[in-house]
């Protein structure tokens, strides 16, 4: 694993601080880390948002459409 050494302001600084026990991390690069992990799975789900929203619809968005959906998640598809 590689260190990287940053500088935050007192408040942000604070704020991490803050985090670290009440929400089970040990450390604060252990929050830093999830806070960057967190945002990497945000900057991913824009990219499919896009995407999707880029496509060409194949079929009819309508209420059989949405029931075949659930029926697909529900089977764990």
């Amino acid at each position: 694993m590689s260190t990287m050494n940053i500088s935050l302001p007192d408040a942000l600084k604070s704020f991490v601080d803050d985090q670290v026990s009440p929400r089970g991390y040990s450390t604060c690069s252990e929050c830093v880390r999830e806070l960057i992990r967190k945002d990497q799975d945000r900057q991913h789900l824009r990219g499919l948002l896009l995407a999707g929203a880029e496509s060409v619809p194949t079929a009819p968005v309508d209420g059989d459409y949405f029931e075949s959906l659930r029926a697909r998640a529900n089977r764990g598809i």
